[in-house]
């Protein structure tokens, strides 16, 4: 079969046969309208980037100095104050996005939400000697983010074609990475002046993006899995199709459409779902306490380390202009996490993270010894072989976490739970990575400030964990449907072997339905002997 199909639609391209792993996936192809949804639907996740990534350079600003600091200094209380209150705000946000998105539908959350950050903008914009009200605003901003960061991966993966699921998620990340890489830039053009523009005006542009999103997002089809839970079935069959580049009455969209009713059927069969039931439901508890891990994980990396205080680490090392190396360092973020999309769609999640953590482990080991032991921390000058090997391996590290750990656990969390517990599952998994950001951005000064470098060594020891909790814990999902992934879930298929699994050897009757515990249980011995499946 050729790459380009002539019988498809115009601007539609046809999957090379061996690449997909789930029958549905043979018959999609790449599609205009889905990469242009996954584009507008990220701009949520540049936005992140975009506040997350203009903070670290206001902190050696004249005139943000002057309004906000102390005797033009910051403490550690303070910045972390400044800094953490965003990661606070997003961690509410996050855990009301779900209800919201359940509530209004997925697009009509990513709107409201984009919108909403646009108050917590005019706060900062208006502050004029008073920090805390600079940090309120970043609070109320992080209502609107973290919400975000809940509702734009479930709409991606819900209306993302199996094919390029993974890869739209993906760009969630790649738009952080390119808010941070733009915000340095503003930075490094603004910080030289002398009035409140250096800070006002990199705050200012955040509108433009609100805008953007906000209003392109309600231009785009609703996702076709909540379409279908509100009783639009005509809806979601011409958005399933005409995403994957096929006729509404193409097999792939009508085993699509039977999945998905299937899955309801089973869920209106059992009681109304509480939401203790991502806790109880079945396999919920190893799914939700995994999703938690993940993304909990991802900020344990030590990532966030660099992009919140590297204008103030890099100082440290004796570097005349700090801005120009947070723009190297963006770069190679944004550079890396371009290659990061390849190796969604080329290679499996579960091998990308383990190997990705290892290397992040690696980089942090050769990071805390040389900063703590060959830097000369008071005049830096006296070490340059030192800083040297400080700023290649930090580089080296957000390479490793920009191509793995940076756009795959979005992926990989989106993709963990049923319709029925989507939203809560996903809200209060993303939660717990707004919980460490703000753990983390709030408190890193104060280690810094006692064990130096060293603190490294803590961001090593979380990725040498994460490498065996992927190895036993994560089942491989590349190329499958949602409702696949749910079945292997509630098979127990062995994470281990998981990518070799065929939807063929055993489908669960029942999948999301309470009622049916019983016949799912009698598979689950099956798939048991079979597969040699780990149990939560």
């Amino acid at each position: 079969m050729p790459f380009f199909n002539k019988s498809a639609p115009k601007g539609a391209v046809a999957p090379k046969p061996e690449a997909a792993a789930s029958p549905l996936v043979s018959e999609q192809k790449i599609t205009f309208i889905a990469i242009w949804l996954g584009m507008v639907a990220s701009v949520g996740g540049f936005m992140f980037g975009y506040v997350s990534g203009q903070i670290s350079g206001f902190f050696d600003m004249h005139d943000f100095a002057r309004r906000f600091g102390d005797n033009m200094e910051f403490n550690a209380a303070r910045q972390g104050a400044i800094v953490g209150l965003l990661p606070a705000g997003c961690l509410f946000g996050s855990l009301i996005a779900g209800k919201i998105a359940d509530s209004l539908g997925r697009r009509m959350c990513i709107s409201v939400s984009a919108l909403f950050t646009c108050v917590g903008t005019i706060i900062e914009i208006s502050s004029t000697t008073s920090w805390a009200q600079f940090a309120v605003g970043r609070l109320v901003t992080g209502f609107g983010i973290g919400s975000l960061s809940v509702a734009v991966p479930m709409y991606q993966s819900e209306s993302s074609p199996a094919i390029l699921r993974g890869i739209l998620i993906s760009c969630y990340q790649l738009f952080i990475t390119l808010g941070i890489w733009t915000a340095e830039m503003i930075n490094y053009g603004t910080h030289t002046m002398n009035n409140s523009g250096s800070w006002r005006i990199p705050n200012g542009i955040s509108f433009l993006w609100a805008l953007i999103l906000g209003g392109g997002i309600l231009l785009l089809p609703e996702s076709p899995r909540f379409a279908y839970r509100a009783g639009r079935e005509e809806e979601a069959r011409n958005t399933i199709a005409r995403l994957a580049g096929l006729a509404p009455d193409a097999p792939s969209v009508n085993m699509q459409i039977d999945e998905i009713r299937e899955k309801l059927e089973e869920e209106r069969a059992g009681a109304e779902t509480n939401w203790y039931e991502i806790f109880t439901g079945p396999r919920m508890l190893y799914r939700t306490l995994l999703g938690i891990i993940l993304q909990t994980g991802q900020q344990l990396t030590g990532a966030n380390f660099f992009f919140y205080y590297g204008t103030t680490i890099f100082r440290a090392t004796g570097l005349s202009d700090s801005y120009v190396t947070q723009i190297i360092l963006g770069s190679v973020n944004v550079g890396c996490t371009f290659g990061g999309l390849y190796v969604v769609r080329s290679c499996g999640r579960r091998n990308a993270l383990m190997i990705g953590a290892a290397w992040m482990m690696v980089c942090f080991f050769v990071y805390s010894f040389v900063g703590q032991y060959k830097l000369d921390a008071e005049n830096p000058q006296n070490t340059p072989e030192a800083g040297n090997v400080l700023i290649v391996f930090s580089c080296l590290f957000i390479a490793a976490f920009a191509t793995t750990w940076g756009p795959l656990v979005w992926s990989v969390v989106a993709e963990l739970y049923p319709a029925r517990y989507r939203a809560p599952a996903m809200a209060i998994a993303t939660a717990s990575n707004w919980f460490w950001n703000f753990m983390m951005s709030f408190f890193t000064r104060f280690i810094t400030d006692s064990i130096h470098y060293l603190y490294g060594l803590v961001f090593a020891g979380c990725c040498a964990a994460l490498v065996i909790i992927v190895f036993f814990f994560l089942i491989e999902s590349k190329d499958r449907t949602l409702e696949e992934i749910d079945t292997m879930y509630l098979l127990k298929v062995n994470p281990i072997t998981s990518s070799k699994w065929n939807a063929g050897s055993g489908k669960v009757s029942g999948s999301s339905s309470a009622s049916n515990t019983s016949k799912r249980t009698s598979v689950h011995g099956e798939q048991n002997q079979s597969e040699g499946g780990f149990t939560a």
